[in-house]
C-alpha cells in the first residue's frame, strides 16, 4: 500500500514526480523513496515517499552531500545498488548508514537536458534487499529519466525560480540586510534643503537594484514585509535629519493599506520633533485594486500627521488617477518630462500645466531626475517649487546628525508657507516642507 506523502515542494515537477516516486518505491519493495536536488554541498530533499520519520528525513531537509551514498555513486565509489548496506564494507562504517538505518539502497542520477547532474532519485530499505540487482538499477534509471523530464519542464523551472526567490527574500527579511541612502530635494528658488527621499539598498547579490528586490518580493507575496523592513530602517534615522525638513518613504498601494505599515508611519510622525515631517510617497508600480481602501488609508495617515505624495506624475495614467483620488500634499513629476525641459517647448508646456494644477489643488510640485543646471533653471522659471536629482545631490548616507550643519553642506532649511484652502476631503495638519 502506498502511504500518504507530503505535498511536493515547489519546483519538484508537482504531482507527476510524486506519483513516479511512489510507484518506484512500491515496485522495488523498499521503505523510502526520495528525490533530492543538489545545491552546492547540500542535497535538498524535494519529494518523499514512505515514512520519512523512520529514517529521520523530511521534505525540505538539506543534509550534507559529502557524507551521502549519492555522491559516492556519482564518483564511482559505490554501485547504484547496495543490497546489504550493513554488511557491505564500502557502506557499513559510514555515519549515514547508522543514522538513517539504511539496510539497502538503489540510486539513479537526475540530469538536465545537457546531461549535467541535477540530483538523485533514491530508494532505501530498512533491511537487506537480496532481490535488488541490476534490474532494479535499470528500472530506477528509467524512472529517473522521467522525473528529470518533469523537473526540467518550463513550469517546474519557474516554480523552482520562485522558490529560490522566496527563500532569498525571506533571508533578507530574517537578517535585516538593508541599507538606506538619502537623496536631498532642494527648493529651486534659493537652493535650500527641503527634505530627503529614503532609498533602500540590499546587500544580497540576487538584488543588485532595489526595484528588482521589491518586484521579486511582490511576486512571491512578500512585497509588504520587504517594504516594511526598508521603511523602518529609514524612519529610524528621522531624528538625524535637519529640523524642519521632510523624510519621504516610498510605498506601494498594497503597503499603504496595510495596517502594520500605517502604524509604522503614524508612530514615526507622532514621534517627529523640531518640525520634521514624514511623507508616504505612493508609487505606481503596483496596480490599485481597491481605491476606497487606499483613500481611507490616506485619510487616516494624513489625520495622524503623515503627508501623502504621488510619484511619477507624467509617466502614466496610474499616477494621475492617484492624484485625482488621493488629492496629495505633494506631486513628483517623472524624470521623462524633465529631460531637456530647457529646450523642448512641449515639456515646458506640460510643466506649466502641472504647476497650475498643483497650485489649484494645494499641492507642492517636485521635479525629479534633474541633472543639468539648464534644466533646473528652466524648471525654476516655470514655477516648479522643488528639484531632486544628481545636480542637487546624489543618494548617500546622512553626513551629519541634525544640529551639526545639515546635510552635504546645506546648512539652511526652508519651510514653505501653508497651502491655500484644501479640498474638503484633503485635510492637512501643517504645511509640507518645501
Amino acid at each position: 500500500m502506498i502511504s500518504a506523502a507530503p505535498p511536493p515542494a515547489p519546483g519538484t515537477g508537482g504531482t507527476e514526480v510524486q506519483r513516479l516516486l511512489d510507484l518506484a518505491r512500491v515496485h522495488l519493495g523498499t521503505d523510502i523513496g526520495r528525490v533530492s536536488r543538489f545545491a552546492e554541498d547540500r542535497q535538498e530533499i524535494s519529494a518523499l515517499s514512505g515514512d520519512g520519520a523512520g529514517v529521520h528525513v523530511a521534505v525540505g531537509d538539506a543534509p550534507p552531500l559529502q557524507e551521502s551514498f549519492c555522491v559516492r555513486v556519482l564518483a564511482g565509489d559505490l554501485p547504484p545498488v547496495v543490497p546489504d548496506a550493513r554488511r557491505d564494507p564500502r557502506t557499513r562504517d559510514l555515519a549515514v548508514t547508522a543514522r538513517m538505518g539504511i539496510g539497502s539502497y538503489v540510486g539513479a542520477p537526475l540530469r538536465d537536458a545537457a546531461g549535467g547532474v541535477l540530483g538523485m532519485l533514491c530508494c532505501l530499505g530498512r533491511g537487506p534487499g537480496p532481490h535488488l540487482g541490476l534490474d532494479a538499477a535499470r528500472y530506477l534509471s528509467l524512472v529517473a529519466d522521467l522525473v528529470s523530464d518533469h523537473l526540467t519542464s518550463p513550469s517546474a523551472l519557474q516554480q523552482r525560480a520562485e522558490s529560490d526567490t522566496r527563500r532569498e527574500v525571506q533571508r533578507v527579511l530574517d537578517t535585516g540586510e538593508v541599507d538606506v541612502v538619502f537623496q536631498p530635494a532642494l527648493r529651486l528658488a534659493d537652493g535650500t534643503l527641503a527634505g530627503h527621499e529614503a532609498l533602500a539598498r540590499f546587500r544580497s547579490p540576487a538584488f543588485p537594484r532595489p526595484d528588482l528586490a521589491f518586484a521579486a518580493a511582490t511576486r512571491v507575496g512578500l512585497g509588504v514585509p520587504l517594504e516594511l523592513l526598508a521603511a523602518r530602517a529609514a524612519l529610524a534615522q528621522l531624528h538625524r535629519l535637519p529640523a524642519g525638513t521632510a523624510l519621504s518613504v516610498n510605498s506601494s498601494a498594497e503597503a499603504l493599506v496595510d495596517p502594520e505599515a500605517q502604524e509604522v508611519l503614524l508612530d514615526a510622525a507622532e514621534g517627529a520633533r523640531e518640525g520634521r515631517v514624514v511623507v508616504a510617497e505612493l508609487t505606481e508600480h503596483t496596480r490599485v485594486t481597491d481605491y476606497p481602501a487606499l483613500v481611507a488609508a490616506a485619510r487616516r495617515l494624513r489625520a495622524g500627521g503623515v503627508r501623502i505624495a504621488v510619484d511619477d506624475a507624467g509617466a502614466g495614467y496610474a499616477s494621475f488617477r492617484h492624484i485625482l483620488q488621493l488629492r496629495p500634499d505633494a506631486i513628483k513629476a517623472d524624470v521623462s518630462p524633465v529631460r531637456e525641459v530647457d529646450v523642448d517647448p512641449v515639456r515646458r508646456a506640460l510643466f506649466r500645466s502641472l504647476v497650475e494644477f498643483a497650485a489649484d489643488v494645494g499641492a507642492t510640485l517636485l521635479a525629479e531626475g534633474v541633472e543639468h543646471a539648464a534644466e533646473s533653471e528652466a524648471l525654476r522659471g516655470l514655477g516648479v517649487v522643488l528639484g531632486q536629482g544628481f545636480l542637487h545631490g546624489r543618494p548617500g548616507p546622512l553626513a551629519a546628525p541634525a544640529g551639526t550643519g545639515g546635510h552635504g553642506g546645506w546648512s539652511r532649511t526652508v519651510v514653505l508657507p501653508g497651502p491655500g484652502p484644501a479640498h474638503p476631503s484633503h485635510q492637512r495638519r501643517g504645511p509640507l516642507p518645501g
